[in-house]
């Protein structure tokens, strides 16, 4: 095991790499889910200061939108001049 441990003379450089690979990981997990959360509280003001929309008709709530095609995998159309 200690064999292991110091990597067969180069401990002093992988464990530190090692570390700072780690510690880097974590601080843009922690940045991505704070960019994350506030980018869900700016939608959630977003959506809840703009007001309903009504039907021209009957003054009624306008249906929910149609489901996005499938014209890419994340539902949004294909920029042009790209496709797929």
């Amino acid at each position: 095991m200690a064999e292991f441990f110091s990597m067969g003379g180069y401990a002093a450089y992988v464990w530190p790499a090692y570390g700072v690979a780690a510690v880097f990981l974590v601080g843009m997990l922690v940045a991505s889910l704070r960019g994350l959360r506030r980018h869900e509280a700016l939608l959630k003001t977003l959506e809840t200061s703009r007001p309903r929309r009504r039907n021209r008709r009957d003054g009624a709530p306008a249906p929910a939108a149609p489901a996005p095609s499938a014209a890419t995998p994340s539902g949004l159309p294909a920029a042009e001049g790209h496709e797929g």
